[in-house]
């Protein structure tokens, strides 16, 4: 399995660059669109510009604008916090706080910045509150473990009749070694290697989503990178 792939981060775009699972609808349906439903023309006007268009956009009584700042981010949220957390439930109401706290404190964020850097911070923040309060409530954290282990036990579906089951099984598989040789690290190693090696972000954005100065951020991600090598390349055979 391990010759498929020249890099780590060529295996972890491999797996997922798509997700199987939308999320819940976020904000309920009067403020939200789904994954996937149609878009009004106005969207599709916003959808061609950038954060800081659409965020200027909503500040001045655009409809549709904060629409598709959830539809941009609203998975990619999703996967972040659950990648952090492991647990993709909880992970969906935690997405839902970051639309709530963006909604309302919109109107004072500084658009000078970025937006993406911006909401990034509020999830990691949500997401380190989180693993907080499960490290002082043992059972709620064995409960999020054996919630995520019957996951792991649902049967194989096999949408796409052009996949093998071979290849769906090694994806699934290799999937698995992945979640879990992330969830090895220690939290301040795994949110940095999280935003960078699956989210793409730059050492300076996530420097500001972290609070940390870049040396910090390059000394965790390094560390991250090798644990998560030590965890996982004994399991590819």
């Amino acid at each position: 399995m391990a010759g498929w792939f020249h890099t780590v981060r060529e295996m972890l775009k491999y797996l997922y660059d798509q997700q199987e699972r939308p999320m819940r609808t976020v904000l309920g349906p009067s403020n939200t669109t789904e994954i996937g439903a149609p878009r009004a023309t106005g969207r599709l006007l916003l959808h061609a510009q950038d954060d800081s268009a659409v965020v200027a956009a909503h500040l001045g009584g655009d409809s549709h604008a904060f629409d598709e700042l959830v539809e941009r981010y609203q998975r990619r949220l999703l996967n972040f916090v659950y990648r952090t957390i492991g647990d993709r439930e909880r992970g969906e109401d935690l997405v839902q706080e970051v639309f709530i706290r963006v909604h309302r404190h919109l109107a004072r964020f500084d658009q000078s910045k970025k937006f993406s850097t911006w909401i990034y911070t509020i999830a990691s923040n949500l997401a380190k509150n989180e693993l907080r309060n499960r490290s002082r409530n043992p059972l709620v954290l064995f409960q999020t473990f054996k919630k995520n282990w019957e996951a792991d036990h649902r049967p194989l579906q096999f949408e796409d009749p052009q996949n093998k089951p071979d290849d769906l099984y090694r994806k699934r598989h290799l999937r698995e070694l992945v979640d879990w040789s992330v969830a090895q690290l220690p939290e301040h190693h795994r949110v940095v290697f999280i935003l960078r090696e699956l989210e793409g972000k730059s050492y300076e954005e996530i420097a500001d989503i972290t609070r940390c100065n870049l040396g910090t951020v390059k000394s965790r991600l390094n560390r991250a990178r090798n644990r998560f090598a030590q965890l996982i390349e004994p399991r590819l055979d």
